[in-house]
């Protein structure tokens, strides 16, 4: 059995920051078949939830503003998602995903759900609800504003 390293020992920041980047990448590869990315998937997956505004989806995909506008753009023209008036408030525009783009969610949610199991396969069964459990508690505690969203801190000028 290991032991946890020390927390001084550990470098959390690179060990997240290998983790979701080799992740996305694997995904990726699984999605291209489909031709969608996960941050498509994503999208649609959440609009298809119910009645979202781009900005209440870009909030919940945990997108910028920009990298929303050019992902709805994106699937708006392979016909994947439409921007329609809301039924509740005439002046907001809801993202409507189409008949397409629900068939391509239910094609590729098994793609991402064995991608997600394959990966926490590498841990014993006993520590896997445990370890997402405390992810989710980082990210809706300390770690739940990302930093495009949060002030950028700004380096003092150098003399």
């Amino acid at each position: 059995m290991t032991t946890a390293a020390a927390p001084s020992t550990v470098d959390l920041l690179f060990l997240l920051n290998q983790a979701s980047h080799a992740l996305q990448t694997h995904l990726t590869a699984a999605l291209a078949e489909e031709e969608v990315t996960p941050r498509d998937h994503c999208v649609l997956a959440k609009a298809m939830l119910g009645e979202y505004t781009q900005g209440q989806l870009a909030a919940m995909a945990a997108l910028d503003k920009t990298t929303m506008v050019v992902t709805l753009d994106h699937l708006e023209k392979a016909g994947l998602a439409e921007r329609r008036p809301s039924s509740t408030d005439r002046r907001a525009r809801i993202v409507a995903v189409t008949d397409k783009g629900r068939a391509l969610v239910e094609r590729t949610q098994g793609i991402v759900d064995g991608t997600f199991d394959e990966t926490l396969a590498h841990l014993p069964e006993e520590e896997r609800g445990a370890f997402v459990d405390a992810l989710m508690r980082l990210v809706e505690g300390p770690l739940a504003a990302p930093s495009h969203t949060a002030r950028p801190v700004r380096r003092r000028a150098q003399r």
